[in-house]
């Protein structure tokens, strides 16, 4: 077989990528992502509002209660969406020619082939998290809440 047949044969394998390459090249790794993770570890009773500010970032709402007490609510909603398409083909053409006694002859094989395929995927993942502060602004209670569909 010589090398450009081979070459052809092999290049649509080559280029061909899972739905779970494609994810992973576009994924949000953050290191600073908020997480029931960082919530469980870094969230503690005691904890002054400054250090929840630290941890956690800014909170999107925050209330009080009758005693004049806040409550602190972070809310993240992410969406990732995730489509991947892949496509191989095959193209081959054979030619020949020679020349006897002035007259041409020329012939050819030609050929063709090709298919594609795809894949989407839409996630989304909540999450909330409660951090109710006593009167001295520490940490009283805290609670979180995750879901992903």
């Amino acid at each position: 077989m010589n090398k450009a047949l081979l070459c052809a044969l092999l290049l649509p394998l080559a280029a061909c990528a899972s739905a779970q390459d494609h994810r992973a090249d576009v994924s949000n790794q953050d290191k600073d992502r908020l997480t029931v993770a960082a919530a469980q570890r870094e969230i503690h009773k005691g904890m002054s509002s400054a250090d929840v500010v630290g941890v956690l970032g800014s909170p999107n709402m925050v209330t009080t209660d009758e005693n004049q007490r806040e409550s602190w609510v972070y809310d993240k909603i992410s969406t990732e969406k995730v489509y991947s398409t892949s496509s191989g083909g095959l193209g081959l053409i054979f030619g020949g020619g020679g020349a006897t006694g002035g007259a041409g002859l020329l012939g050819g094989l030609g050929g063709g082939m090709s298919s594609g395929s795809g894949a989407a995927s839409t996630t989304q993942r909540t999450l909330t998290i409660i951090v109710k502060f006593d009167e001295a602004g520490k940490v009283r209670d805290y609670a979180y809440r995750s879901s992903s569909f």
